[in-house]
């Protein structure tokens, strides 16, 4: 099983589809659910969401010259090309938050209105989407890990 690691450089929050995100130094992620206090950790039906936080690595912001966070991610990372990642691969974040990923995040329209032809250069680069298997507190600093292969079918 091949081990890669980073760590958290930023986080935030979506409180409304329109909304600035809110740039926190700590969230509490609820299992099953997502980040508490983002508008993703429930479906607008009550079900559960494929779509609960949004992973993005520093490295790919910057070769799109980007700001953490211009794409709204919740998590921003270093140190780990999050693109190298696959559905059902487990994320370890902190000492107790354990994600699963569900698959690439598609970049939509929104992308052109950072920069007119972001949503087709972004295209297998936008993070990856994951659900919270495991609840806890995660802060910026906190290691984030994968192992590579640890892998279970995807929700």
């Amino acid at each position: 099983v091949d081990i890669k690691q980073g760590k958290i450089v930023s986080m935030r929050l979506c409180v409304g589809s329109r909304d600035p995100m809110e740039e926190v130094a700590q969230a509490v992620v609820l299992a099953g659910k997502g980040i508490e206090g983002d508008r993703h950790n429930l479906n607008e039906d009550g079900t559960k969401s494929k779509r609960q936080i949004l992973l993005m690595d520093r490295e790919t912001l910057s070769r799109f010259q980007l700001d953490d966070g211009v794409i709204r991610e919740n998590i921003t990372v270093e140190g780990l090309e999050l693109s190298s990642l696959t559905d059902g691969d487990r994320v370890s974040v902190g000492s107790e938050v354990v994600l699963q990923i569900t698959g690439e995040c598609e970049p939509c329209s929104r992308m052109d209105e950072i920069r007119q032809g972001l949503q087709v250069e972004l295209k297998g680069q936008r993070g990856m989407l994951a659900y919270a298997e495991s609840g806890g507190t995660i802060s910026v600093g906190d290691s984030i890990t994968v192992s590579v292969g640890d892998s279970i079918t995807v929700i």
